[in-house]
This record gives C-alpha cells, sequence and structure tokens, in this order.
C-alpha cells in the first residue's frame, strides 16, 4: 500500500513541470513582444537613411548599426522560438500528448517530441543558430585595426563553419557516408 501512495505521488509529481512550461511560453511572449517592439524602431531608425543631408560616412556607420540592429532583432525572434519548442517538448514528454499537433502537417517538422534527446537535438540547434547570430553580430560591430585582428575573424569564421559542418554530419547519415567512400 505505502509503496502504491508513494508511485502514485511520484507519478503525480511530473505535473511540477507544468511550472516550466508555463513560464517558458511567458518569456517566449515577452521575448516576442520585446523584440517585436525593437523591429519597430528599427524600421523608424532605417527612415532616416533616406535624409539627403547625410554624409557618406554617416551612411556607412548607419548601414553597419542597422545590420546589427537586424541580427540582434533576429536572435530575439530565434530566442523566443527555443523557448515554444522547450514549452511544447517538455509538455509532450512529461505531461500529454498535444493533440492539435499531432493533426497539424507541418508539427512533425517542428514539434513533435518524442525523447529528450529529440528536444536537445532540436534545442542544440536553434542555440547553435543562435550563437552564429551573436558571432556575426560581433564581427560587424568590431573594428579591426591590424592584420592579426583579422586573422582572428577568419579562425573564428573557420570554427562556426565547422560547427555547421559538425551539425550537418551528426543530422545526415549521406554526408558521413560520402566522406567513408
Amino acid at each position: 500500500m505505502i509503496e502504491n501512495v508513494f508511485e502514485g505521488v511520484l507519478w503525480g509529481s511530473r505535473w511540477a513541470i507544468l511550472l516550466a512550461v508555463i513560464f517558458s511560453l511567458i518569456l517566449a511572449l515577452g521575448v516576442l513582444l520585446v523584440t517585436t517592439i525593437d523591429a519597430i524602431g528599427l524600421v523608424g531608425q532605417m527612415l532616416s537613411y533616406f535624409d539627403l543631408s547625410l554624409t557618406e560616412e554617416v551612411r556607412s556607420k548607419m548601414r553597419l548599426e542597422t545590420i546589427a540592429d537586424v541580427v540582434g532583432i533576429v536572435d530575439g525572434y530565434l530566442i523566443a522560438s527555443i523557448l515554444i519548442i522547450f514549452s511544447l517538448g517538455i509538455y509532450e514528454l512529461f505531461l500529454n500528448k498535444i493533440n492539435k499537433a499531432e493533426g497539424s502537417e507541418f508539427a512533425s517538422r517542428l514539434l513533435l517530441i518524442r525523447s529528450l534527446d529529440d528536444l536537445k537535438d532540436r534545442l542544440a540547434n536553434m542555440i547553435l543558430l543562435i550563437l552564429i547570430v551573436k558571432f556575426f553580430q560581433q564581427a560587424l560591430n568590431t573594428k579591426f585595426t591590424n592584420a592579426i585582428e583579422v586573422l582572428y575573424l577568419a579562425v573564428g569564421v573557420l570554427f562556426v563553419a565547422g560547427a555547421l559542418f559538425l551539425s550537418a554530419r551528426a543530422k545526415s547519415p549521406k554526408i558521413a557516408k560520402v566522406e567513408e567512400k
């Protein structure tokens, strides 16, 4: 009898994960809202680019700042996406199937999580994408003063390319088979 009660309590404790689901969704919506407000503000800033009195030096600086801001906005939307995928994934793993997702034609490409490994893989790919976006944003904001700094950037780009290659290789057995031949 004690074992049955304990197992019942233990099994019911999985509902505590609902807090993570709820707060991940709240955070995702918050990040979406903040990022959208930033995007609207950026559109307003972009309109000032058409001011004919601007010098080419100011335009060039505005271009770089705009690209960096766009990358930051993409980063914000990616973070919101991660939080939503995380929420859906842990809900499906711990609590219940999402019936609406089962009937959707695109859910299988994105949301149907069957194991912790599925969730981990999807989150890892999104995090890799965010790191690449952040690297790009930092590279745009960096002022290079000598050749060694440009070499460091090239090494960084090489590492990013390597991470993308290894990520694609892990997902696709075709790449691994081509290399074995």
